[in-house]
């Protein structure tokens, strides 16, 4: 069944980092997404005619994680990484005025934090920060584990709350005797009891050097992990999904 389309007017900007913003909005009807539970719910902001979706034709879409949607009162908000003019959504969010309007599909979303789970592993970059601050809201206090958030530098740090036993570590991409996200991990402590674990960020950290470790190294059931490229370097969206599909294509064969 298609996802709904849902209409969205900017009421206020704010500048989260250098490279990230937050665009506040309203819509009269976010009935969509009520019933929405999952912490990395998503939409796909539409750069065109959303009429051209009922004709079979698919307009500039791009993908991001919605933070804390009411929709009793009509408001969410949504976090853009920004590199200057590149792109399509960064350049749009970074110069969206209040009373601009875009239209999204969706919602979509798979992965929630069990609180179940015996400790729980977030890793990302700057891509992944929206949707591991929703799942870090939704933790019970007594939550235990690791965050490890790689950013540029140390300016592109932003406040997350997360429950007093989770260790929360970031990493700098300008600093070169740095380790990186997959390294980082890797080196973590490995905990008793079982995991729960979300990562997502740049394809090539996230699916070739800590999903392998994740599954066969350290043998955690496929079912405890969401683990996802969110982009890839280089690529735009359209690239990137085809990439995906390779990929899908060759390891299922």
């Amino acid at each position: 069944m298609a996802k709904p389309i849902t209409s969205l007017t900017v009421t206020a900007s704010e500048q989260l980092s250098p490279g990230m913003v937050r665009l506040h909005f309203r819509s009269d009807d976010l009935s969509a997404f009520e019933g929405s539970d999952f912490t990395d719910r998503y939409v796909k902001l539409i750069f065109g005619d959303p009429a051209l979706l009922a004709q079979g034709e698919r307009p500039t879409m791009r993908t991001y994680t919605v933070l804390d949607p009411d929709p009793e009162a009509g408001t969410l908000a949504i976090d853009f990484v920004v590199h200057g003019t590149e792109g399509i959504a960064g350049p749009w969010a970074s110069t969206a005025l209040p009373g601009d309007t875009i239209a999204v599909r969706g919602p979509s979303g798979a992965y929630a934090p069990d609180p179940t789970a015996d400790w729980h592993l977030f890793a990302g970059d700057e891509a992944a920060i929206p949707a591991i601050r929703q799942s870090l809201a939704a933790l019970p206090a007594d939550a235990d584990g690791y965050v490890v958030i790689e950013v540029e530098a140390a300016t592109y740090v932003q406040p997350i709350a997360a429950p007093d036993k989770l260790e929360v570590t970031w990493l700098y991409r300008s600093e070169p005797t740095q380790p990186g996200l997959a390294e980082t991990v890797r080196a973590l402590p490995w905990r008793e009891g079982r995991v729960h674990a979300f990562v997502h960020g740049e394809a090539q950290a996230v699916m070739h050097e800590i999903r392998p470790y994740l599954f066969k190294e350290r043998g955690v059931p496929r079912e405890d992990v969401s683990i996802s490229g969110y982009w890839r370097r280089g690529r735009t969206e359209e690239a990137f999904r085809e990439w995906k599909a390779q990929l899908a294509a060759v390891e299922g064969g």
